[in-house]
């Protein structure tokens, strides 16, 4: 909601789509959950597009415990008591337009579709996908594939496979510190992000870094199942990885780069911000404190020369 408020990229109907899904994804939910549920979706509904109006008022048309305001606000009813899902109330036909809608110029959509994060942004959805759980960060992955963030740009060939072949050779000898050395150097992240890639234990951020590379599918099992021994012999650990990385577009996992790379820039800006202006500050107060001397160079009386009888 506090990115939604902002200028810039506007990611409320991400955001929608986000919270519908994953409310759903739960036969019930307690008094509290479905009170923060209504209170977010009534106020987003209104200003999103109309597609994404459609899409949650679709999956929550078939959903058993939509609340009763959400229900209301999408325009949606119960039968009766034998047939408790809701069904949706027909659509009314568009009413005709006087002017035909205007096509988008081939700018315009380019625009539209490279919307640049900025740092506080990228910040905030790096730390939402860290703080995530397994099944909200697959949902994240998805939604960022038809999201208008723009993506970083992809890695260059011959770096990716030099990387790649690295990085293999780091996860069959076991060696953590190479591996996300060379995974920050091929990606540009600084040495903080690399690690929190590498060691989260569930595997979903490793998983956006390879896709990244461009790794093979049976390369990415190899790594998964060397890098760390003690996850890697974990069958459920590797097959569900392998899964989500056989779905996993580029572009969400570029999109996702980017939001990397960007939340260091927000770090930065915070870390620094503040000792700029106090050295400022006191710099004004050193400048102010010093006074000039009672007695300038050269302002002394001559002394005379008793010698000279002058």
């Amino acid at each position: 909601m506090t990115l939604s408020r902002r200028e810039g990229v506007d990611i409320r109907p991400t955001l929608l789509r986000v919270l519908t899904d994953l409310y759903v994804q739960a036969s019930a939910h307690s008094a509290d959950e479905e009170r923060q549920f209504v209170e977010l979706t009534t106020r987003l509904i209104d200003e999103v597009d109309d597609a994404t109006r459609a899409a949650v008022r679709a999956r929550l048309a078939i959903y058993t415990a939509t609340p009763a305001r959400i229900m209301d606000k999408l325009g949606l009813r119960r039968v009766g008591p034998d047939q408790p899902m809701p069904a949706a109330a027909p659509i009314p036909a568009p009413a005709p337009s006087a002017l035909p809608a205007k096509i988008p110029t081939e700018a315009e959509l380019r625009m539209a579709a490279s919307l640049a994060m900025r740092p506080n942004d990228a910040a905030e959805i790096s730390d939402m996908f860290f703080a995530a759980s397994t099944t909200e960060r697959a949902q994240i992955l998805h939604n960022l594939q038809e999201t208008p963030l723009k993506a970083a740009a992809r890695i260059p060939a011959a770096r990716a496979v030099r990387a790649i072949h690295i990085l293999e050779m780091a996860a069959f000898a076991e060696d953590l510190d190479n591996f996300t050395l060379e995974l920050g150097e091929a990606l540009i992240l600084p040495s903080r992000i690399a690690a929190d890639v590498v060691n989260d234990p569930g595997g979903e951020p490793l998983a956006c870094a390879m896709r990244a590379l461009d790794v093979s599918s049976a390369a990415f099992q190899r790594i998964l199942m060397f890098l760390n021994p003690e996850a890697g012999s974990s069958v459920n650990y590797v097959y569900r990885l392998s899964r989500l990385y056989d779905r996993l577009s580029e572009r969400s996992a570029l999109v996702m780069l980017a939001a990397w790379r960007g939340s260091t820039m927000a770090v930065a800006r915070a870390r620094y911000r503040s000792s700029l202006y106090d050295d400022e500050r006191h710099r004004v107060r050193a400048a102010s404190s010093q006074t000039r001397p009672a007695l300038q160079p050269g302002s002394a009386p001559a002394v005379r020369n008793q010698k000279s009888g002058g």
